[in-house]
């Protein structure tokens, strides 16, 4: 299935010299949405996962169908001040700089078996962050998982430590 046709290109969003990857024409077509979460179930079947973990707010959209499909559990990592209950935090640098990131304390159990899915890597940063978040809670991250991947900017090299997929790349 031919996934570039179906994602729309938005230049100069969300500013100039940006050429933004819109994922929701691919999210309506039931078939390629269907498609694009089977191939990344299909790479997990044999990781053994318990829970799957998505960033806000497209990491939701693309997890939790994954988390059904493997009969895992999802959880929700989120920018600070979003989760109701006791939370950990993780810290990291972007080009002009911070951010942070939560998850629940409880989320996630020593020894557990995780993968990220996310709908986008870029430079990295966010899902670096993920795992960092997962490991301090004695989480094992065994798969990072995306629908695109930008190569030119060099995310994956961030995340060399991990087993990383991704379904369209730019």
């Amino acid at each position: 299935m031919d996934l570039k046709s179906k994602i729309r290109e938005i230049n100069d969003f969300p500013k100039e010299g940006i050429s933004f990857k819109d994922i929701t024409t691919l999210l309506k077509d039931g078939e390629s949405f269907r498609f694009c979460i089977d191939k990344i179930v299909e790479d997990l079947k044999e990781k053994k996962v318990g829970i799957v973990v998505g960033p806000e707010a497209r990491g939701f959209l693309m997890g939790t169908p994954v988390a059904y499909a493997l009969g895992a559990g999802f959880v929700p990592v989120r920018k600070p001040g979003k989760l109701p209950a006791e939370t950990v935090k993780y810290e990291y640098d972007l080009e002009y700089g911070k951010d942070c990131l939560e998850i629940h304390k409880d989320a996630i159990v020593k020894g557990q078996r995780v993968a990220i899915v996310d709908d986008l890597l870029a430079t990295g940063g966010t899902i670096e962050a993920t795992a960092k978040l997962i490991e301090s809670l004695g989480g094992q991250v065994v798969a990072i998982e995306f629908l695109i991947e930008l190569e030119f900017l060099k995310g994956r090299e961030r995340l060399k430590d991990y087993h990383v997929n991704s379904l369209i790349k730019y």
